[in-house]
């Protein structure tokens, strides 16, 4: 099963993406991982990568394309992927076509789940982490029994820069720009599958499944 996972953030694609890599048994394959790896092994690409990000410049298509297209190689993906973070845009979602007619393979699925702004805005702004041992909590959904004080370890909660309104704003509207050219992609390709998870965060599983299954 080959699979992509779009989602803003705070649609819930951590929690889908986990729950499809045990259904599918397939490897949930992040940009940021791959990034992060090449980088630790100080690989020709992550050597390259490295210096582009250090100059605060986007690392280059060409980069990130041999990133995707070397780990997608790899024995663990025989099976399948599901990757998250790639494509962005539609020149790199041609390339991974590419990448995948060359080994005479096509995606199953490209599934974009689809949550409100005012939903999104909610989970994050609500969302707290302990400082001690990174355990995340939510004010609405999912509160510590102490105001501020991790269960856990008892460190204290914080609210992450990212998770304030402002920045959250900015990070949908980036996202929107990027993916909406994305989506119309591949929907003229007959692969997208949109799915409301406005509800609790999972609950849309069994809708996603269906909807996969049907198009194999």
């Amino acid at each position: 099963m080959r699979l992509i996972l779009l989602g803003a953030p705070g649609s819930g694609k951590g929690t889908m993406a986990a729950d499809l890599e045990v259904k599918y048994q397939i490897p949930h394959i992040s940009t940021g991982d791959i990034f992060r790896q090449n980088i630790k092994d100080m690989t020709p690409l992550g050597q390259e990568a490295d210096q582009y990000i250090k100059q605060g410049a986007l690392v280059p298509d060409s980069v990130t394309i041999a990133m995707v297209a070397k780990r997608l190689e790899q024995e663990d993906c025989q099976r399948g992927f599901l990757l998250d973070g790639f494509p962005r845009t539609v020149p790199q979602a041609e390339a991974l076509a590419d990448i995948l007619e060359q080994s005479g393979l096509k995606l199953n699925a490209v599934v974009e789940l689809q949550v409100s702004d005012e939903s999104i805005l909610e989970r994050l702004t609500g969302r707290r982490i302990c400082s001690s041992c990174g355990r995340s909590y939510n004010l609405d959904s999912a509160k510590p029994a102490q105001e501020g004080i991790c269960d856990a370890c008892g460190g204290s909660l914080y609210q992450r820069e990212d998770d304030k309104e402002e920045t959250i704003r900015k990070r949908l509207s980036n996202y929107y720009q990027q993916t909406l050219p994305l989506s119309d992609y591949y929907q003229q390709k007959n692969l997208l599958i949109r799915v409301s998870n406005e509800g609790a965060v999972g609950s849309s599983l069994a809708a996603v499944l269906a909807a996969i299954d049907a198009r194999s």
